[in-house]
Protein backbone atom coordinates (compact mmCIF):
# COMPACT_ATOMS: atom_id res chain seq x y z
CA UNK A 1 0.00 0.00 0.00
CA UNK A 2 1.18 3.42 -0.94
CA UNK A 3 1.95 6.32 1.34
CA UNK A 4 -1.53 8.50 0.19
CA UNK A 5 -3.29 4.75 0.35
CA UNK A 6 -1.95 4.25 3.64
CA UNK A 7 -2.56 7.46 5.60
CA UNK A 8 -6.35 7.39 4.07
CA UNK A 9 -6.83 3.51 5.39
CA UNK A 10 -5.26 5.15 9.00
CA UNK A 11 -7.38 8.23 9.05
CA UNK A 12 -10.23 5.72 10.08
CA UNK A 13 -8.83 4.42 13.19
CA UNK A 14 -9.28 5.16 16.55
CA UNK A 15 -6.99 4.78 19.09
CA UNK A 16 -8.37 5.81 22.73
CA UNK A 17 -9.10 4.14 26.15
CA UNK A 18 -11.95 1.45 26.57
CA UNK A 19 -15.52 2.23 28.14
CA UNK A 20 -16.88 -0.73 30.29
CA UNK A 21 -19.37 -1.38 27.95
CA UNK A 22 -16.71 -2.33 25.04
CA UNK A 23 -15.29 -4.85 27.86
CA UNK A 24 -17.06 -7.97 25.50
CA UNK A 25 -16.02 -6.71 21.91
CA UNK A 26 -12.37 -5.99 23.27
CA UNK A 27 -12.96 -9.65 24.68
CA UNK A 28 -13.32 -11.13 21.55
CA UNK A 29 -10.73 -8.82 19.89
CA UNK A 30 -7.64 -10.22 22.47
CA UNK A 31 -8.55 -13.47 21.44
CA UNK A 32 -8.70 -12.91 17.89
CA UNK A 33 -5.11 -11.22 18.63
CA UNK A 34 -3.57 -14.54 20.31
CA UNK A 35 -5.16 -16.85 17.95
CA UNK A 36 -7.54 -18.57 20.27
CA UNK A 37 -10.60 -19.46 19.77
CA UNK A 38 -13.04 -17.23 21.62
CA UNK A 39 -14.84 -19.99 23.76
CA UNK A 40 -16.86 -17.59 25.88
CA UNK A 41 -16.71 -13.93 26.99
CA UNK A 42 -14.70 -13.62 30.25
CA UNK A 43 -17.36 -11.29 31.78
CA UNK A 44 -16.35 -11.64 35.26
CA UNK A 45 -12.64 -11.26 34.28
CA UNK A 46 -12.66 -8.30 32.39
CA UNK A 47 -14.85 -6.69 35.24
CA UNK A 48 -12.63 -7.19 37.96
CA UNK A 49 -9.47 -6.28 35.85
CA UNK A 50 -10.78 -3.03 34.33
CA UNK A 51 -9.72 0.12 35.23
CA UNK A 52 -10.61 3.40 33.70
CA UNK A 53 -7.95 4.43 30.81
CA UNK A 54 -6.32 1.00 31.36
CA UNK A 55 -7.36 -0.49 28.58
CA UNK A 56 -6.59 0.69 25.01
CA UNK A 57 -8.29 -0.67 22.10
CA UNK A 58 -7.93 0.44 18.50
CA UNK A 59 -11.38 1.05 16.26
CA UNK A 60 -11.66 1.23 12.76
CA UNK A 61 -14.10 2.99 11.32
CA UNK A 62 -13.87 2.33 8.08
CA UNK A 63 -15.64 -0.81 7.94
CA UNK A 64 -17.68 -0.99 10.81
CA UNK A 65 -20.09 -3.88 11.71
CA UNK A 66 -23.53 -4.16 12.63
CA UNK A 67 -21.97 -3.86 16.46
CA UNK A 68 -20.09 -0.61 15.28
CA UNK A 69 -16.17 0.04 14.58
CA UNK A 70 -14.14 -3.06 14.05
CA UNK A 71 -11.66 -3.61 17.41
CA UNK A 72 -8.45 -4.27 15.44
CA UNK A 73 -6.06 -4.00 18.11
CA UNK A 74 -6.25 -4.18 22.20
CA UNK A 75 -3.48 -2.85 25.13
CA UNK A 76 -4.38 -3.47 28.96
CA UNK A 77 -1.82 -2.29 31.84
CA UNK A 78 -1.79 -2.22 35.44
CA UNK A 79 0.20 -1.21 38.60
CA UNK A 80 1.92 -4.15 40.43
CA UNK A 81 5.31 -4.36 42.88
CA UNK A 82 8.36 -5.58 41.18
CA UNK A 83 10.70 -7.26 43.95
CA UNK A 84 14.62 -5.67 42.94
CA UNK A 85 17.64 -6.49 44.61
CA UNK A 86 17.96 -5.74 47.80
CA UNK A 87 14.30 -7.03 48.31
CA UNK A 88 12.26 -3.56 48.38
CA UNK A 89 9.01 -3.51 45.92
CA UNK A 90 9.03 -1.40 42.91
CA UNK A 91 5.58 -0.04 41.79
CA UNK A 92 5.58 -0.83 38.01
CA UNK A 93 3.17 -0.91 35.40
CA UNK A 94 2.85 -3.68 33.81
CA UNK A 95 1.86 -4.42 30.70
CA UNK A 96 -0.26 -7.07 29.08
CA UNK A 97 -3.02 -8.06 26.40
CA UNK A 98 -0.82 -6.35 23.42
CA UNK A 99 -2.43 -7.60 20.17
CA UNK A 100 -2.69 -6.14 16.68
CA UNK A 101 -5.01 -7.76 14.10
CA UNK A 102 -2.86 -9.38 11.23
CA UNK A 103 -5.45 -7.42 8.87
CA UNK A 104 -3.80 -4.05 10.49
CA UNK A 105 0.09 -4.71 10.84
CA UNK A 106 2.25 -2.43 9.81
CA UNK A 107 0.13 0.61 10.76
CA UNK A 108 2.17 1.91 14.03
CA UNK A 109 -0.56 1.08 16.33
CA UNK A 110 1.36 -0.79 18.47
CA UNK A 111 3.90 1.95 19.02
CA UNK A 112 1.07 4.73 19.60
CA UNK A 113 -0.98 2.42 22.42
CA UNK A 114 2.66 1.84 24.21
CA UNK A 115 3.43 5.75 23.79
CA UNK A 116 0.23 6.84 25.66
CA UNK A 117 0.49 3.58 27.92
CA UNK A 118 4.56 4.70 29.05
CA UNK A 119 3.51 8.16 29.30
CA UNK A 120 1.13 7.99 31.38
CA UNK A 121 3.10 5.66 33.43
CA UNK A 122 5.53 8.33 33.97
CA UNK A 123 2.87 10.93 34.67
CA UNK A 124 1.93 8.59 37.57
CA UNK A 125 5.73 8.73 38.98
CA UNK A 126 6.11 5.28 38.49
CA UNK A 127 10.11 4.48 37.34
CA UNK A 128 9.42 1.35 35.57
CA UNK A 129 7.27 -0.71 33.37
CA UNK A 130 7.64 -4.10 32.71
CA UNK A 131 5.81 -7.24 30.03
CA UNK A 132 6.13 -10.27 28.87
CA UNK A 133 7.38 -10.61 25.44
CA UNK A 134 5.55 -13.03 22.83
CA UNK A 135 8.53 -12.31 19.99
CA UNK A 136 11.83 -11.12 20.74
CA UNK A 137 12.66 -8.45 18.32
CA UNK A 138 9.19 -6.28 19.39
CA UNK A 139 9.85 -4.32 22.37
CA UNK A 140 13.73 -3.89 22.16
CA UNK A 141 12.46 -0.68 20.29
CA UNK A 142 10.56 0.66 22.86
CA UNK A 143 13.69 0.45 25.59
CA UNK A 144 12.71 -3.05 27.20
CA UNK A 145 15.09 -5.20 28.04
CA UNK A 146 15.25 -8.72 28.81
CA UNK A 147 15.71 -9.09 33.17
CA UNK A 148 14.42 -12.92 33.89
CA UNK A 149 14.59 -15.86 32.50
CA UNK A 150 12.01 -19.02 32.30
CA UNK A 151 12.95 -22.36 32.79
CA UNK A 152 13.45 -25.16 35.23
CA UNK A 153 14.62 -28.55 34.97
CA UNK A 154 13.13 -32.69 34.02
CA UNK A 155 14.44 -35.12 36.57
CA UNK A 156 14.56 -38.80 35.44
CA UNK A 157 14.13 -40.00 39.27
CA UNK A 158 15.39 -43.42 38.50
CA UNK A 159 18.62 -41.53 36.61
CA UNK A 160 18.85 -39.23 38.81
CA UNK A 161 18.74 -41.80 42.59
CA UNK A 162 16.55 -39.17 44.27
CA UNK A 163 17.19 -37.30 46.70
CA UNK A 164 20.74 -36.86 48.65
CA UNK A 165 20.07 -38.54 52.13
CA UNK A 166 20.64 -36.19 55.09
CA UNK A 167 19.78 -32.82 53.51
CA UNK A 168 18.65 -30.69 56.51
CA UNK A 169 15.27 -30.20 57.33
CA UNK A 170 13.57 -28.28 60.07
CA UNK A 171 13.13 -30.11 62.92
CA UNK A 172 9.86 -30.58 63.98
CA UNK A 173 8.55 -29.69 60.23
CA UNK A 174 5.18 -31.19 59.03
CA UNK A 175 3.85 -31.18 55.80
CA UNK A 176 0.19 -31.51 54.66
CA UNK A 177 -1.76 -31.46 51.91
CA UNK A 178 -4.51 -28.71 52.08
CA UNK A 179 -8.11 -27.42 50.88
CA UNK A 180 -8.52 -24.66 48.31
CA UNK A 181 -9.64 -22.55 50.60
CA UNK A 182 -6.64 -22.95 52.37
CA UNK A 183 -4.80 -22.35 49.95
CA UNK A 184 -6.73 -18.89 49.56
CA UNK A 185 -6.25 -18.42 53.25
CA UNK A 186 -2.43 -19.02 53.42
CA UNK A 187 -1.02 -18.57 50.09
CA UNK A 188 -1.16 -14.74 49.89
CA UNK A 189 0.76 -13.99 52.77
CA UNK A 190 3.10 -16.54 52.20
CA UNK A 191 3.56 -15.35 48.67
CA UNK A 192 3.97 -11.50 49.81
CA UNK A 193 6.84 -12.87 52.78
CA UNK A 194 8.58 -15.17 49.46
CA UNK A 195 8.19 -12.02 47.21
CA UNK A 196 10.78 -10.06 49.48
CA UNK A 197 13.00 -12.73 49.05
CA UNK A 198 12.99 -12.99 45.58
CA UNK A 199 14.00 -10.13 42.61
CA UNK A 200 12.70 -9.92 39.98
CA UNK A 201 9.43 -11.29 41.65
CA UNK A 202 6.01 -9.33 41.21
CA UNK A 203 3.03 -9.58 43.37
CA UNK A 204 -0.14 -11.63 43.17
CA UNK A 205 -3.06 -10.03 43.40
CA UNK A 206 -6.07 -11.25 44.90
CA UNK A 207 -8.22 -12.36 41.32
CA UNK A 208 -4.24 -14.50 41.12
CA UNK A 209 -5.23 -16.91 43.89
CA UNK A 210 -9.12 -17.32 42.67
CA UNK A 211 -7.90 -18.13 39.11
CA UNK A 212 -5.90 -21.21 40.26
CA UNK A 213 -7.87 -22.45 42.92
CA UNK A 214 -10.71 -22.47 40.53
CA UNK A 215 -13.03 -19.64 42.20
CA UNK A 216 -13.02 -17.55 39.29
CA UNK A 217 -13.94 -19.12 36.15
CA UNK A 218 -11.99 -17.67 33.09
CA UNK A 219 -12.89 -19.06 30.06
CA UNK A 220 -10.05 -20.84 27.65
CA UNK A 221 -8.02 -21.25 30.78
CA UNK A 222 -7.09 -25.17 31.28
CA UNK A 223 -7.75 -25.18 35.17
CA UNK A 224 -7.05 -28.42 37.47
CA UNK A 225 -7.08 -28.26 41.01
CA UNK A 226 -3.68 -30.92 41.31
CA UNK A 227 -2.46 -31.44 45.00
CA UNK A 228 -0.94 -28.85 46.90
CA UNK A 229 0.94 -29.17 50.49
CA UNK A 230 1.85 -26.86 52.91
CA UNK A 231 5.29 -26.90 54.89
CA UNK A 232 5.08 -25.29 58.13
CA UNK A 233 8.08 -25.48 60.89
CA UNK A 234 7.56 -26.63 64.31
CA UNK A 235 6.08 -23.96 65.96
CA UNK A 236 3.60 -23.91 63.17
CA UNK A 237 4.65 -20.91 60.84
CA UNK A 238 3.54 -21.44 57.12
CA UNK A 239 7.22 -21.73 54.90
CA UNK A 240 6.23 -23.26 51.96
CA UNK A 241 4.30 -24.47 49.32
CA UNK A 242 3.99 -26.89 46.59
CA UNK A 243 1.50 -27.71 43.78
CA UNK A 244 1.61 -30.48 41.24
CA UNK A 245 -0.44 -32.54 39.26
CA UNK A 246 0.65 -36.08 38.06
CA UNK A 247 -0.09 -37.53 34.24
CA UNK A 248 -1.73 -40.98 34.80
CA UNK A 249 0.97 -43.26 32.42
CA UNK A 250 1.84 -46.31 32.23
CA UNK A 251 4.33 -48.08 30.43
CA UNK A 252 3.03 -51.63 30.06
CA UNK A 253 2.27 -52.72 33.74
CA UNK A 254 4.58 -50.54 34.94
CA UNK A 255 4.04 -47.26 36.56
CA UNK A 256 5.65 -44.04 33.94
CA UNK A 257 3.92 -41.47 35.58
CA UNK A 258 5.32 -37.27 35.36
CA UNK A 259 4.66 -35.09 38.53
CA UNK A 260 4.50 -31.89 37.08
CA UNK A 261 4.85 -29.21 39.89
CA UNK A 262 3.14 -26.17 38.82
CA UNK A 263 4.01 -23.81 42.23
CA UNK A 264 7.03 -24.02 44.48
CA UNK A 265 7.68 -21.68 47.39
CA UNK A 266 10.03 -21.89 50.16
CA UNK A 267 11.38 -18.99 51.92
CA UNK A 268 14.76 -21.37 52.71
CA UNK A 269 16.56 -24.20 51.70
CA UNK A 270 15.73 -26.51 54.78
CA UNK A 271 11.83 -25.86 53.61
CA UNK A 272 13.04 -26.56 49.95
CA UNK A 273 14.60 -29.85 50.54
CA UNK A 274 11.75 -30.83 52.65
CA UNK A 275 9.27 -30.32 49.95
CA UNK A 276 11.20 -31.96 47.47
CA UNK A 277 11.41 -34.83 49.17
CA UNK A 278 7.64 -35.54 49.17
CA UNK A 279 7.68 -34.39 45.51
CA UNK A 280 10.16 -37.48 44.76
CA UNK A 281 8.64 -39.68 46.69
CA UNK A 282 5.35 -39.87 45.18
CA UNK A 283 4.42 -43.39 44.12
CA UNK A 284 4.17 -44.03 40.12
CA UNK A 285 6.55 -41.13 39.65
CA UNK A 286 9.21 -41.23 37.39
CA UNK A 287 9.69 -38.05 36.18
CA UNK A 288 9.31 -34.92 38.39
CA UNK A 289 9.24 -31.73 35.34
CA UNK A 290 9.31 -28.86 36.94
CA UNK A 291 8.67 -26.11 33.73
CA UNK A 292 9.54 -22.77 36.14
CA UNK A 293 12.45 -22.85 38.36
CA UNK A 294 15.24 -19.71 40.04
CA UNK A 295 18.25 -20.12 37.13
CA UNK A 296 20.15 -20.45 40.21
CA UNK A 297 18.20 -22.98 41.90
CA UNK A 298 20.44 -26.15 43.38
CA UNK A 299 17.76 -28.98 42.69
CA UNK A 300 20.53 -30.53 40.51
CA UNK A 301 22.89 -30.41 43.31
CA UNK A 302 20.43 -31.93 45.92
CA UNK A 303 20.33 -35.42 43.46
CA UNK A 304 22.49 -38.23 44.13
CA UNK A 305 23.34 -38.33 40.23
CA UNK A 306 22.76 -34.58 38.45
CA UNK A 307 23.37 -36.13 35.52
CA UNK A 308 19.56 -36.94 35.95
CA UNK A 309 18.48 -33.68 35.25
CA UNK A 310 18.50 -32.17 32.14
CA UNK A 311 16.76 -28.29 30.98
CA UNK A 312 13.46 -28.06 30.78
CA UNK A 313 12.54 -26.96 26.82
CA UNK A 314 10.86 -23.64 27.87
CA UNK A 315 14.12 -22.31 29.23
CA UNK A 316 13.98 -18.65 27.44
CA UNK A 317 14.14 -15.14 28.24
CA UNK A 318 10.67 -13.96 30.13
CA UNK A 319 10.26 -10.61 31.95
CA UNK A 320 11.24 -7.73 30.10
CA UNK A 321 12.08 -4.22 31.81
CA UNK A 322 11.74 -0.38 30.92
CA UNK A 323 13.13 2.00 33.00
CA UNK A 324 11.27 5.38 33.28
CA UNK A 325 12.45 7.41 36.15
CA UNK A 326 16.53 6.23 36.50
CA UNK A 327 17.25 8.28 39.66
CA UNK A 328 13.81 6.68 41.79
CA UNK A 329 14.59 3.07 40.02
CA UNK A 330 18.71 2.77 40.88
CA UNK A 331 17.69 4.25 44.55
CA UNK A 332 15.21 1.85 45.50
CA UNK A 333 17.92 -1.37 45.07
CA UNK A 334 20.60 -1.75 47.30
CA UNK A 335 24.09 -2.95 45.74
CA UNK A 336 26.68 -5.47 46.99
CA UNK A 337 29.75 -2.62 46.55
CA UNK A 338 30.87 0.53 47.14
CA UNK A 339 32.00 2.52 43.76
CA UNK A 340 30.96 5.03 40.73
CA UNK A 341 30.33 4.55 37.53
CA UNK A 342 29.36 6.88 34.30
CA UNK A 343 26.89 5.82 32.20
CA UNK A 344 26.25 7.24 28.95
CA UNK A 345 22.60 6.02 28.17
CA UNK A 346 20.68 6.49 25.16
CA UNK A 347 16.91 6.03 24.98
CA UNK A 348 14.53 5.88 22.14
CA UNK A 349 11.88 8.18 23.34
CA UNK A 350 14.42 10.46 24.83
CA UNK A 351 13.04 10.09 28.48
CA UNK A 352 16.54 9.15 30.21
CA UNK A 353 18.86 9.70 27.54
CA UNK A 354 21.84 11.26 29.29
CA UNK A 355 24.85 11.01 31.22
CA UNK A 356 24.52 9.28 34.70
CA UNK A 357 27.14 8.40 37.58
CA UNK A 358 26.00 5.66 39.98
CA UNK A 359 27.70 5.84 42.84
CA UNK A 360 27.26 3.24 45.85
CA UNK A 361 28.27 2.90 49.46
CA UNK A 362 29.65 0.31 51.45
CA UNK A 363 26.22 0.06 52.76
CA UNK A 364 24.28 -1.17 50.12
CA UNK A 365 22.64 2.14 49.18
CA UNK A 366 23.39 4.37 46.08
CA UNK A 367 22.32 7.11 43.82
CA UNK A 368 22.05 7.83 40.07
CA UNK A 369 22.71 11.62 39.26
CA UNK A 370 23.40 13.56 36.30
CA UNK A 371 26.93 14.11 35.60
CA UNK A 372 29.13 16.22 32.79
CA UNK A 373 31.94 13.40 33.76
CA UNK A 374 33.76 11.41 30.95
CA UNK A 375 31.61 8.34 30.66
CA UNK A 376 33.03 4.82 31.71
CA UNK A 377 29.92 2.66 29.67
CA UNK A 378 27.39 3.63 26.80
CA UNK A 379 24.98 1.18 26.19
CA UNK A 380 21.15 1.72 25.98
CA UNK A 381 17.98 1.94 28.26
CA UNK A 382 17.11 -1.62 27.39
CA UNK A 383 20.70 -2.91 28.69
CA UNK A 384 20.07 -1.15 31.45
CA UNK A 385 16.89 -2.73 32.18
CA UNK A 386 18.75 -5.97 32.07
CA UNK A 387 22.20 -4.90 34.30
CA UNK A 388 19.69 -3.35 36.73
CA UNK A 389 17.88 -6.55 37.77
CA UNK A 390 21.54 -8.45 37.32
CA UNK A 391 19.58 -10.62 34.80
CA UNK A 392 23.51 -10.51 32.79
CA UNK A 393 26.61 -9.05 33.27
CA UNK A 394 28.13 -6.18 32.00
CA UNK A 395 31.36 -8.06 30.98
CA UNK A 396 28.73 -10.35 28.68
CA UNK A 397 26.78 -7.57 27.36
CA UNK A 398 30.36 -6.02 26.21
CA UNK A 399 31.23 -9.55 24.22
CA UNK A 400 27.95 -9.51 22.68
CA UNK A 401 27.88 -5.82 21.77
CA UNK A 402 25.18 -4.79 23.64
CA UNK A 403 27.08 -2.13 25.73
CA UNK A 404 30.05 -0.47 24.79
CA UNK A 405 33.71 -0.60 27.53
CA UNK A 406 34.66 3.31 27.19
CA UNK A 407 38.03 2.00 29.50
CA UNK A 408 39.42 -0.57 30.34
CA UNK A 409 38.42 -3.01 32.62
CA UNK A 410 35.31 -0.71 33.59
CA UNK A 411 32.53 -3.63 32.59
CA UNK A 412 34.28 -5.74 35.34
CA UNK A 413 33.56 -3.08 37.62
CA UNK A 414 30.00 -2.72 36.67
CA UNK A 415 29.71 -6.26 37.27
CA UNK A 416 30.91 -5.86 41.63
CA UNK A 417 28.20 -3.13 41.49
CA UNK A 418 25.66 -4.79 39.94
CA UNK A 419 25.53 -8.40 41.33
CA UNK A 420 22.60 -9.56 43.27
CA UNK A 421 22.71 -12.07 45.56
CA UNK A 422 20.93 -14.74 43.71
CA UNK A 423 19.55 -14.42 40.32
CA UNK A 424 16.02 -12.42 39.69
CA UNK A 425 13.60 -14.60 38.31
CA UNK A 426 9.48 -14.60 37.97
CA UNK A 427 7.58 -17.32 38.04
CA UNK A 428 4.29 -16.14 37.40
CA UNK A 429 2.93 -14.99 34.28
CA UNK A 430 0.22 -11.94 33.91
Amino acid sequence: MGNDAQHRADQGIEIRPITRDELTVWDRAIARGFLRPHVAVAKEWREIIFEPGRMQAAFDHSDPTPEGPRCVATFLSFDIGLTVPGGARLAVDAVTGVTVNSTHRRRGLLSRMMRNDLEAARERGLPAAILIAAEYNIYGRFGFGPVTRGGGWRVDVLRSGGLRAGLPVHEGHRIDFVTLEEVRKYGPELHERWQGTQPGAIGRPARWWRVRTGDLDLPGFDWKEGFTALHRTADGTVTGLINYTVDEKFDGAYPDCPLNVRDFLALDQQTANALWKLAFSVDWVRHVVVPELRPDDPLPLLLNDPRGARPHEDDSDFTWLRLLDLPAAFAARSYPAAGRLVLDVTDPQGWTTGRWALETAADGTGRLVPTEDAADLALGVGALGTLYLGAETATRLAGAALLTELAPGVAARADELFRPTRAPWNPDSF
